[in-house]
């Protein structure tokens, strides 16, 4: 049992052995496998944003778009890295700010307690000096009064000598010689009292003295500690904001770093927003188009995002201003239905709007694109105008508001004034609110004339028109906040 015991522990010892080296190589094989995968895939973005021209030469767009969001996450990632990095130096930063403050005020009450205490020890001084002088005064009142004790004692003694026979023959009344040494007597007592006070008073003095001198002293005392903990403290600052000079110094680094990684995922995102779209011949670029909607918006209050997606929807941002009525250009599709047959003949208002708006703006009423509809050969009605899809009369109707914003004369056929022309009719029902529910009723009002869902507008596809408008202006909202348009 015990030799089958130790084999056992023994086998087990070199399984575990075996288990160790193999984890240790598996984790540093991940680790570098790991680093591996993340260079190789900062080097293979890196690739899509130096190449010019279409990124997704030589492979399919599904493959593209594949590689494009795996970047875009693997940006994303290290933007939220550097972030937290940042943050966490902010917050070093905001502590050694703190400390710094805190030796700061301590400097400050230090060098006030010893410009306090310096003046105490200037006064008290100024006091023992003024008491010494007291007591040199004294003093010197001391030894007169001693002086003037000693004569008097003197001359008491001289009197007490005379004999009677002198005191006789030396005074005129014997009463006049008790009246002289009771005098002098008197005179002695009054001078050594007074010596008493004048001694009592220089002992007080004295006292004073040694108190002031022993306050003063623990003012220089005092003072030497203020100056010790002034030095520590100045030291500890100095400490404090070095290390802030390096956080702020990482922080800055790290804000960098935060700031190269954001606008290359910014460039990924713009490179997959374009994978997404088409690009025609007379359709402006997706910056031009928000940098106009933008500027619409900043006049009307109306999103530009609403504005956008309802563009997209009308004539796919501009791509598509009208099938017929556009012999010479290149992506017309009906070049041989003119004007005069799309437009009903019923509507003679729309007619003379569309002549007029032609003439005024000198353009060829033959080969000026409108909108129309070919079902099974038939041509139904139409003669909607330019990206923004207005009816002539309807136009008309906007064009001397948009000449007084821009000073020039309207045109349904620029993008500039198809945006404004937009975003003013969805002005009119209060979408510059920016309220949904209200954006909703003016986007139905563009396709139906009114913001409530009628039975026509719902057979003329109001709901699907409304919907697309909403998520599109949704998607370009996303865009919009995911910095695809930065700069522009």
């Amino acid at each position: 049992m015990e030799g089958n015991f130790k084999r056992n522990k023994f086998a087990l010892a070199i399984y575990l052995l075996i288990f160790l080296c193999f984890s240790l190589f598996s984790v540093n094989s991940f680790a570098g496998v790991f680093v591996f995968a993340a260079e190789d895939l900062n080097s293979k973005c890196q690739k899509y944003l130096d190449e010019e021209g279409d990124v997704c030469t030589g492979m399919s767009e599904e493959k593209c778009q594949e590689e494009l969001n795996e970047c875009l996450e693997f940006y994303e990632q290290q933007s939220d890295y550097y972030e937290g990095k940042v943050s966490e130096k902010q917050k070093e930063k905001k502590t050694l700010e703190n400390k710094v403050y805190v030796l700061r005020n301590k400097i400050n009450k230090l060098n006030s307690d010893i410009y306090t205490s310096n003046l105490m020890i200037k006064d008290l001084g100024i006091q023992i000096g003024d008491t010494q002088e007291s007591i040199g005064v004294t003093t010197g009142k001391i030894g007169q009064s001693q002086e003037r004790l000693a004569e008097l004692l003197r001359l008491i003694e001289e009197q007490d000598r005379r004999s009677l026979l002198e005191v006789m023959l030396g005074e005129k009344e014997l009463s006049d010689f008790f009246d002289e040494l009771a005098a002098l007597e008197s005179l002695s007592l009054k001078n050594q009292e007074l010596l008493v006070d004048i001694r009592a008073l220089k002992g007080h003095l004295e006292d004073e003295e040694e108190n002031l001198s022993s306050e003063k002293q623990d003012f220089e005392y005092s003072v030497v500690a203020y100056e010790i903990q002034k030095d520590r403290s100045q030291g500890l600052k100095s400490e404090e904001e070095s290390l802030l000079k390096i956080t702020k110094g990482q922080e800055e680094l790290y804000q960098q770093h935060l700031k190269e990684i954001e606008e290359k995922a910014t460039e990924i995102r713009k490179e997959i927003f374009q994978l997404a779209q088409v690009s025609e011949e007379d359709a402006p670029t997706q910056e031009e188009a928000y940098r106009i909607a933008k500027y619409v918006e900043g006049i009307t209050g109306v999103r530009a995002a609403l504005i956008l997606g309802l563009i997209q929807v009308e004539s796919a941002m501009g791509k598509n201003v009208g099938q017929c009525n556009c012999s010479g250009r290149s992506y017309c599709t009906y070049p041989d239905i003119g004007w005069d047959e799309v437009m009903n003949p019923n509507q003679a208002y729309q007619r003379t709007a569309f002549k007029q708006i032609v003439e005024e703006l000198g353009l060829d009423i033959n080969s000026t694109p409108i909108s129309c509809s070919v079902s099974g050969g038939k041509v139904q009605w139409g003669g909607a105008m330019g990206p923004a899809q207005f009816m002539p009369a309807t136009w008309l109707s906007y064009k001397s508001k948009i000449t007084a914003i821009t000073g020039e004369l309207a045109n349904p056929w620029s993008v500039r004034d198809a945006f404004l022309a937009s975003g003013l009719y969805l002005k009119a029902f209060k979408a510059d609110t920016q309220i949904l529910q209200k954006e909703i009723g003016a986007v139905t009002a563009y396709l139906c004339g009114t913001s409530y869902m009628t039975a026509r507008c719902k057979q003329a596809g109001g709901y699907w028109y409304r919907n697309l408008v909403i998520k599109n202006a949704s998607q370009w909202e996303d865009w919009i906040d995911e910095g695809v348009f930065n700069g522009n």
